[in-house]
Protein backbone atom coordinates (compact mmCIF):
# COMPACT_ATOMS: atom_id res chain seq x y z
CA UNK A 1 0.00 0.00 0.00
CA UNK A 2 1.30 3.70 -0.93
CA UNK A 3 1.84 5.10 2.25
CA UNK A 4 4.04 8.37 2.56
CA UNK A 5 5.70 8.91 5.89
CA UNK A 6 3.75 11.33 7.12
CA UNK A 7 0.54 9.31 6.96
CA UNK A 8 2.16 6.19 8.34
CA UNK A 9 -0.03 4.83 10.91
CA UNK A 10 2.50 2.98 13.75
CA UNK A 11 0.41 3.01 16.64
CA UNK A 12 0.39 -0.50 17.12
CA UNK A 13 -3.75 0.13 19.83
CA UNK A 14 -4.87 2.46 16.71
CA UNK A 15 -4.67 -0.18 14.24
CA UNK A 16 -5.85 -3.26 16.63
CA UNK A 17 -9.05 -0.36 17.07
CA UNK A 18 -9.59 -0.13 13.35
CA UNK A 19 -9.40 -3.50 12.83
CA UNK A 20 -12.29 -3.98 15.91
CA UNK A 21 -14.65 -1.57 15.07
CA UNK A 22 -14.51 -2.09 11.54
CA UNK A 23 -14.05 -5.84 11.21
CA UNK A 24 -15.95 -6.54 8.00
CA UNK A 25 -13.09 -7.45 5.98
CA UNK A 26 -12.36 -7.46 2.63
CA UNK A 27 -10.47 -10.94 1.81
CA UNK A 28 -8.32 -10.93 -1.21
CA UNK A 29 -6.60 -14.30 -2.59
CA UNK A 30 -4.37 -14.58 -5.92
CA UNK A 31 -6.27 -17.71 -7.55
CA UNK A 32 -4.90 -18.44 -11.22
CA UNK A 33 -4.20 -14.94 -12.30
CA UNK A 34 -7.64 -13.55 -11.05
CA UNK A 35 -8.37 -12.01 -7.72
CA UNK A 36 -11.09 -13.72 -5.90
CA UNK A 37 -12.59 -11.30 -3.31
CA UNK A 38 -14.92 -11.94 -0.32
CA UNK A 39 -16.12 -9.77 2.53
CA UNK A 40 -16.02 -11.43 5.67
CA UNK A 41 -16.40 -10.45 9.07
CA UNK A 42 -13.42 -11.22 11.55
CA UNK A 43 -11.84 -11.05 14.89
CA UNK A 44 -7.85 -10.67 15.11
CA UNK A 45 -6.53 -11.83 18.27
CA UNK A 46 -3.26 -11.33 19.37
CA UNK A 47 -1.85 -12.72 15.76
CA UNK A 48 -4.45 -14.45 14.67
CA UNK A 49 -7.47 -13.88 12.33
CA UNK A 50 -10.46 -16.00 12.82
CA UNK A 51 -13.82 -15.96 10.50
CA UNK A 52 -15.72 -18.92 8.88
CA UNK A 53 -17.41 -18.69 5.18
CA UNK A 54 -20.06 -20.58 3.54
CA UNK A 55 -19.76 -23.86 2.94
CA UNK A 56 -21.31 -23.24 -0.97
CA UNK A 57 -18.45 -20.42 -1.07
CA UNK A 58 -15.57 -22.01 -3.18
CA UNK A 59 -12.89 -20.07 -1.22
CA UNK A 60 -12.28 -22.85 1.16
CA UNK A 61 -12.05 -25.29 -1.74
CA UNK A 62 -9.91 -22.91 -3.99
CA UNK A 63 -7.49 -20.75 -1.33
CA UNK A 64 -6.42 -23.41 1.79
CA UNK A 65 -3.07 -22.76 2.22
CA UNK A 66 -2.70 -19.62 -0.03
CA UNK A 67 -1.66 -16.25 0.82
CA UNK A 68 -4.26 -14.01 1.28
CA UNK A 69 -4.78 -9.87 2.56
CA UNK A 70 -7.67 -8.64 4.75
CA UNK A 71 -8.55 -4.63 3.80
CA UNK A 72 -10.13 -2.77 6.52
CA UNK A 73 -11.22 0.49 6.35
CA UNK A 74 -12.51 3.22 8.82
CA UNK A 75 -14.15 6.06 8.42
CA UNK A 76 -13.69 8.46 5.41
CA UNK A 77 -14.69 11.99 4.28
CA UNK A 78 -14.30 13.72 1.16
CA UNK A 79 -12.16 17.26 1.92
CA UNK A 80 -12.89 20.57 0.39
CA UNK A 81 -10.39 22.86 -0.04
CA UNK A 82 -13.38 25.54 0.52
CA UNK A 83 -12.70 24.35 4.00
CA UNK A 84 -9.23 25.78 4.76
CA UNK A 85 -8.58 29.36 5.90
CA UNK A 86 -5.59 29.60 3.77
CA UNK A 87 -7.55 29.21 0.73
CA UNK A 88 -8.39 32.68 0.65
CA UNK A 89 -4.59 33.65 0.75
CA UNK A 90 -3.61 31.51 -2.13
CA UNK A 91 -6.02 29.56 -3.77
CA UNK A 92 -3.34 26.86 -4.51
CA UNK A 93 -5.20 23.49 -3.06
CA UNK A 94 -7.15 21.03 -4.23
CA UNK A 95 -9.99 18.21 -3.15
CA UNK A 96 -8.44 15.33 -1.64
CA UNK A 97 -9.46 12.36 0.81
CA UNK A 98 -9.33 11.66 4.15
CA UNK A 99 -9.23 7.72 5.50
CA UNK A 100 -7.64 5.44 7.80
CA UNK A 101 -6.73 1.86 6.24
CA UNK A 102 -5.69 -1.55 7.73
CA UNK A 103 -4.24 -4.69 5.66
CA UNK A 104 -3.39 -7.90 7.35
CA UNK A 105 -1.26 -10.07 5.09
CA UNK A 106 -1.11 -13.69 6.22
CA UNK A 107 -1.79 -17.65 5.01
CA UNK A 108 -5.37 -18.38 4.72
CA UNK A 109 -6.03 -21.96 6.38
CA UNK A 110 -9.69 -23.61 6.65
CA UNK A 111 -10.79 -26.51 8.92
CA UNK A 112 -13.93 -27.85 8.65
CA UNK A 113 -14.01 -29.90 11.79
CA UNK A 114 -17.19 -29.21 14.01
CA UNK A 115 -14.29 -28.31 16.78
CA UNK A 116 -12.85 -25.06 14.95
CA UNK A 117 -16.60 -24.30 13.56
CA UNK A 118 -18.32 -24.38 17.26
CA UNK A 119 -15.11 -22.50 18.93
CA UNK A 120 -15.02 -19.54 15.76
CA UNK A 121 -18.82 -19.35 15.83
CA UNK A 122 -18.76 -19.18 19.74
CA UNK A 123 -15.66 -16.58 19.42
CA UNK A 124 -17.81 -14.37 16.94
CA UNK A 125 -20.89 -14.61 18.76
CA UNK A 126 -19.28 -13.96 22.13
CA UNK A 127 -17.48 -11.16 20.95
CA UNK A 128 -19.93 -9.11 18.77
CA UNK A 129 -22.83 -10.09 20.56
CA UNK A 130 -21.62 -9.10 23.88
CA UNK A 131 -20.75 -5.65 22.50
CA UNK A 132 -24.28 -5.21 20.95
CA UNK A 133 -26.56 -6.78 24.28
CA UNK A 134 -24.47 -7.47 27.28
CA UNK A 135 -26.08 -9.91 29.78
CA UNK A 136 -28.76 -9.93 27.10
CA UNK A 137 -26.70 -11.49 24.50
CA UNK A 138 -27.68 -14.22 22.66
CA UNK A 139 -25.68 -17.96 22.75
CA UNK A 140 -25.74 -20.53 20.33
CA UNK A 141 -27.71 -22.67 23.29
CA UNK A 142 -31.00 -20.70 22.41
CA UNK A 143 -31.17 -22.39 19.46
CA UNK A 144 -32.67 -25.88 18.80
CA UNK A 145 -29.68 -28.29 18.75
CA UNK A 146 -30.82 -29.84 15.61
CA UNK A 147 -31.02 -26.39 14.16
CA UNK A 148 -27.32 -25.38 15.08
CA UNK A 149 -25.76 -28.67 13.81
CA UNK A 150 -27.79 -28.10 10.47
CA UNK A 151 -26.02 -24.19 10.37
CA UNK A 152 -22.40 -25.61 11.37
CA UNK A 153 -23.07 -28.09 8.44
CA UNK A 154 -23.11 -25.38 6.20
CA UNK A 155 -19.80 -23.29 7.02
CA UNK A 156 -15.98 -24.17 6.92
CA UNK A 157 -13.75 -21.64 9.43
CA UNK A 158 -10.56 -20.64 9.24
CA UNK A 159 -7.93 -18.46 10.26
CA UNK A 160 -5.04 -16.32 9.20
CA UNK A 161 -1.56 -16.27 11.66
CA UNK A 162 -0.84 -12.15 10.47
CA UNK A 163 2.44 -12.09 9.12
CA UNK A 164 2.51 -8.77 8.18
CA UNK A 165 0.70 -5.27 8.60
CA UNK A 166 0.34 -2.38 6.89
CA UNK A 167 -1.59 0.97 7.99
CA UNK A 168 -2.16 4.56 7.16
CA UNK A 169 -4.17 7.25 8.76
CA UNK A 170 -4.32 9.80 6.16
CA UNK A 171 -5.98 12.69 8.16
CA UNK A 172 -4.66 16.13 7.07
CA UNK A 173 -1.24 15.90 8.87
CA UNK A 174 0.28 17.21 5.41
CA UNK A 175 -2.12 21.06 6.31
CA UNK A 176 -0.76 23.64 8.53
CA UNK A 177 -2.68 24.18 12.31
CA UNK A 178 -5.30 26.32 10.63
CA UNK A 179 -6.03 24.08 8.04
CA UNK A 180 -6.12 21.03 10.19
CA UNK A 181 -8.69 22.48 12.67
CA UNK A 182 -10.93 23.67 10.26
CA UNK A 183 -11.35 20.09 8.63
CA UNK A 184 -11.21 18.51 11.88
CA UNK A 185 -14.25 20.98 12.52
CA UNK A 186 -15.97 20.10 9.66
CA UNK A 187 -15.84 16.19 10.52
CA UNK A 188 -17.60 17.41 13.72
CA UNK A 189 -20.71 19.06 11.98
CA UNK A 190 -21.06 16.05 9.56
CA UNK A 191 -20.93 13.43 12.19
CA UNK A 192 -17.89 12.01 11.15
CA UNK A 193 -17.26 11.43 15.42
CA UNK A 194 -14.35 8.94 14.83
CA UNK A 195 -12.46 10.86 12.09
CA UNK A 196 -12.92 13.82 14.18
CA UNK A 197 -11.64 11.96 17.11
CA UNK A 198 -8.87 10.76 15.74
CA UNK A 199 -7.61 13.67 14.19
CA UNK A 200 -8.21 15.58 18.13
CA UNK A 201 -5.54 12.46 19.36
CA UNK A 202 -3.11 14.13 16.46
CA UNK A 203 -3.09 17.34 17.48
Amino acid sequence: MYTPTHFAETDDAEIRRIVAAFPLASCVVAVDGDYVVNHLPVLWGEDRLIGHVALNNDLHRIADGMDAVFLFRAEDSYISPNWYPTKAETHRHVPTWNYSAVNLHGRLVFDPSRKAKLAVVGQLTKHFEGALNGDEAWKMRDAPRDYMDGMLDNIVAFSVDVARVEAKSKLSQNRGPRDYEAVREQMHAQGKQDLARRMVDRS
